[in-house]
């Protein structure tokens, strides 16, 4: 009997089916940000996250987003994975302005374009690396036998085949790091967005990490974006994208 058998995950909305259309990518420019402004209000403060914000990211290029805390980074990352919406300025995602899609189509964006990787790795604890990789693809209707086997194909090309049936607690927080990354590549998007992935990990854990998603680049095509500020991570980028108070310093 396979790993899922007997697991009762909740019940799934006739929305997340895989017959649903998918959401057609028409431009080599993958990400686009246009004058991107964004504000958050702490009480009667307002904090300017970012500052009339304008990049480009190809499809297929690896591209490091640095900057000290409170640069902008996570909030540049949630904007171009559709995860929040700018105050000012425009997104464009393979040819779509996002302002144009309905809510519904987001959600085809993220779930079937966009992966996205966390520096807390956010597992389900109660669920096995094999059940955590493979609950998204549950969540889109991919038959039992294909999940299984995508999930498995995940967990082996991240270097996990003989951890697949551990819990997140019975994992290093490397291996965990893994597990969410084998989650985010499962259904094969094309880009990763990935949100300081090593900030939790010692060095050279952050630099296997590292080296994980630059073999996933160069052998995929999987288009990354990697928000971090930890200089030995950015020496090591191809192209860089440097953040300063809200602003693009360098690289866009």
């Amino acid at each position: 009997m396979g790993p899922t058998a007997n697991r009762s995950y909740p019940r799934r909305s006739a929305r997340t089916r895989a017959s649903d259309p998918g959401f057609a990518v028409s431009s080599r420019v993958l990400f686009q940000a246009r004058n991107l402004r964004k504000r958050y209000r702490l009480g009667a403060v307002v904090i300017e996250a970012l500052r009339g914000i304008d990049v480009e990211v190809a499809r297929g290029e690896f591209v490091v987003v640095a900057g000290p805390s409170g640069s902008g980074k996570t909030s540049l990352l949630n904007l171009l994975g559709c995860l929040d919406e700018p105050d000012e300025g425009q997104v464009v995602f393979g040819g779509a302005d996002l302002a144009s899609l309905s809510a519904a189509e987001k959600t085809q964006l993220r779930r079937r374009q966009l992966g996205f990787v966390f520096q807390s790795f956010n597992l389900l604890p109660v669920l096995s690396a094999f059940e955590n990789v493979e609950y998204p693809l549950w969540i889109d209707g991919i038959p039992r036998a294909d999940r299984k086997r995508r999930a498995e194909d995940a967990l082996a090309a991240v270097g996990l085949a003989d951890r697949m049936r551990h819990r997140p607690d019975q994992l290093s927080g490397g291996e965990r790091q893994r597990v969410s990354l084998a989650r985010a590549l499962v259904h094969e998007p094309l880009a990763i967005l990935a949100d300081e992935p090593t900030a939790n990990l010692d060095s050279k854990t952050a630099a296997a990490i590292v080296d994980l998603l630059a073999r996933m680049n160069a052998e995929r095509g999987t288009t990354f974006l990697f928000a971090t500020h930890d200089p030995a991570i950015v020496a090591r980028a191809p192209r860089t994208i440097r953040l300063l108070d809200g602003m693009v310093a360098e690289g866009a």
